[in-house]
């Protein structure tokens, strides 16, 4: 495992994670860690089910001291916050942060400091700005940060709000998961 990519989306992200993760091939050779702001009451596994349908990875909602492990999507689950220890994941019920558990700057937070200039951290679609701290994080310690392009957002606003931490790239969102897998030195993609 080369890379560790962690993904940030809020409002309009389920589209956005289709866009991306159907874009990656199935030898996608970097883990990747999600934190997709959802009701602490959803379903588990509901988002990882539906997501599954888009991509040749596996998905599923992380559990505490689960393995990162290659081509495999790990989402925070419903209600909690998402970390990353080494190559294991960790999960908190601490306060919301930017309102909301997952926070998304705590999981940026967490593979910054975990994995520095192999990380990278993307931004999606959203409705706040939990994100863009974090993303300011992982690019600090030498990290590739990406923005969904906020004219292809289905909210705006989270996009914008990453923007100010000068991205290594603002793509639209069709263009996301190909990046990742130039940065990620993938070949083959889809």
């Amino acid at each position: 495992m080369t890379y560790v990519v962690a993904i940030g989306s809020s409002w309009g992200g389920m589209r956005a994670l289709e866009s991306v993760l159907g874009a990656l091939p199935a030898t996608f050779s970097s883990a990747i860690v999600v934190a997709q702001h959802r009701d602490p009451d959803a379903e588990d596994d509901l988002l990882a089910d539906l997501l599954a349908r888009f991509t040749p990875l596996e998905v599923a909602d992380a559990e505490h001291g689960d393995t990162l492990d290659a081509g495999r999507v790990l989402l925070a689950p419903p209600g909690y916050h998402l970390l990353i220890d080494e190559h294991t994941v960790a999960l908190s019920v601490d306060e919301p942060v930017q309102f909301a558990r997952p926070s998304i700057d705590v999981l940026f937070d967490s593979v910054a400091e975990t994995f520095g200039p192999r990380a990278v951290g993307v931004v999606l679609t959203g409705a706040n700005s939990d994100g863009a701290e974090g993303l300011g994080a992982i690019k600090r310690r030498g990290g590739y940060t990406i923005v969904q392009d906020p004219r292809t957002a289905e909210r705006r606003e989270m996009p914008e709000a990453a923007l100010r931490i000068g991205p290594n790239a603002v793509l639209p969102l069709d263009e996301i998961g190909p990046a990742l897998c130039g940065v990620c030195g993938e070949v083959n993609a889809t």
